[in-house]
């Protein structure tokens, strides 16, 4: 049980956020009522591919396991199956539920407390691709040559099953050679190789993207440390080798969907990142390093440069990639009519992008995979029903990212709350009419600064001082330290 913070409820002051946010972080009785009918029996007339050594990574405590992987060596390549879980089997479309997740969005990972999309009783159970159950699955498969390259696309359902449940916390070291196998791998030969054939065709489908000018990023992202129901403390978790081997399978497997709807020739919801509109300011950023950019968006050179600069300076990378994350700015869906011109992710280096492979924790990817299985009939949503999804998809994309952040802000004022008086190293990531912001890197939290802002903008590094920390109204404070 999560107890109050010195008389503040952290639990509460989530569910109040959500609220505000304009979710509604309560399932209305109708959907207990619809739960209570559904069972999810998988379809046993299904093709059968529950003999093959799947298995998922995903982070330490995840139970809503929305996909699992498979490969083998092939003529041309190396052939990988991911398996998505078929949530439309067990939500219909216009039922409570559906109705609920429709104006809900996504899943909010709100830190110390998880506001799922769906009841836990589905997306943590019937529907979640467990270990050790038969479930019914959409299969996206694709050949990866050894240039990165995909052929031979297919997109199918089956029936699957889960046979290890994985981390990337305990996968990624043995796959960086830093550690051994955890015990079900070490435990299975047939892991160990489906585990490293997965990630040499990631390794080729990375290095493709990178050859396409896909950007490479260090992402750090604040991790609240909770023992007795208290906020012990904030970490940095960093992205290994097993979580890029999930994020490149993902980035495929959604490229596939895309072009096979593209090529059906019927409406659907594209994932998009236009053009950075700040790309003079990254052009300032690259120039203070001696560093030159094309006047206009360029992925490619953006990439080169970001790459001189890791191989330049490792130690302060995570500043810069921060600092043109945030002048990239949001990603959002937008429809892709029959014939219509493809806008594409700039980060990705992607032309055909959609989001597919998470139908557990973001409707757009219910949707999408109701679109895939109505290929040979009717269409279940008309152009303007997704045009107003994809409006609501964004919007509340946004406002759970707003969420995320006040709530890490929270935490992280909890946390630091004894460190009063320190000096920290941070980067500047915002100048609004509100103020400037800056992210400290270690401990990896974000605040104000209140004293000597003056000058400021966003990729600056600066030394800042903790001023003060408040968890009620989620206030950190900053001076820069002379």
């Amino acid at each position: 049980m999560l107890m109050p913070h010195d008389g503040f409820d952290l639990a509460g002051a989530a569910r109040q956020e959500m609220i505000e946010h304009g979710f509604s972080p309560d399932f209305p009785p109708e959907v207990q009522q619809q739960l209570d009918t559904i069972h999810a029996q998988p379809d046993r007339s299904l093709r059968d591919l529950t003999a093959l050594v799947w298995s998922s990574i995903d982070n330490d405590d995840s139970r809503d396991l929305d996909q699992i992987e498979w490969a083998e060596r092939a003529p041309g390549g190396i052939r990988v199956l991911v398996a998505v879980a078929d949530v439309d089997s067990a939500v219909h479309k216009a039922t409570p539920i559906d109705i609920h997740a429709a104006r809900e969005t996504t899943t909010v990972y709100a830190g110390i407390r998880t506001f799922p999309m769906l009841p836990e009783r589905l997306s943590t159970d019937l529907t979640s691709l467990s270990e050790g159950q038969d479930r019914a699955a959409v299969v996206i498969e694709m050949l990866v040559g050894a240039d990165g390259a995909i052929s031979n696309p297919a997109v199918y359902q089956a029936l699957v099953k889960n046979r290890a449940e994985l981390t990337y916390n305990a996968i990624g070291p043995w796959l960086e050679g830093t550690a051994g196998p955890p015990p079900k791998v070490a435990a299975s030969a047939d892991l160990q190789a489906q585990l490293k054939l997965q990630d040499e065709a990631a390794l080729a489908l990375r290095e493709a993207r990178h050859r396409l000018g896909a950007l490479t990023f260090d992402r750090v992202e604040a991790q609240p440390v909770i023992a007795g129901g208290q906020v012990q403390d904030i970490q940095a978790r960093r992205q290994n080798r097993a979580a890029h081997l999930i994020e490149d399978f993902m980035i495929g497997a959604n490229e596939v969907m895309a072009q096979t709807l593209r090529g059906a020739g019927v409406s659907s919801i594209r994932r998009v990142v236009k053009a950075p509109e700040r790309w003079p300011r990254i052009m300032e950023l690259a120039e203070r390093y001696g560093d030159k950019l094309p006047p206009e968006p360029d992925s490619g050179a953006l990439n080169a440069f970001l790459m001189r600069r890791k191989q330049a300076d490792a130690v302060h990378y995570e500043d810069l990639s921060l600092s043109v994350l945030k002048l990239m700015g949001p990603g959002e869906y937008v429809v892709m009519r029959p014939g219509g011109e493809e806008q594409g992710h700039f980060g990705l280096a992607a032309h055909d992008y959609t989001h597919s492979t998470a139908p557990n924790r973001r409707f757009a990817d219910l949707v999408t995979q109701r679109l895939l299985k109505s290929l040979s009939g009717k269409p279940p949503y008309a152009d303007d029903e997704l045009d107003s999804i994809a409006s609501n998809c964004t919007l509340k994309e946004d406002a759970a990212r707003k969420v995320q952040r006040d709530m890490n802000k929270r935490l992280a004022a909890v946390a630091l709350q004894h460190r009063v008086g320190q000096s920290f190293s941070a980067v500047v990531t915002g100048v609004t009419p509100k103020g400037v912001f800056v992210r400290v890197l270690d401990p990896p939290v974000e605040g104000r600064v209140m004293r000597g802002e003056q000058g400021l903008d966003v990729g600056d590094r600066v030394r800042v001082t903790l001023l003060a920390a408040d968890p009620q109204r989620g206030f950190i404070d900053f001076g820069r330290s002379s």
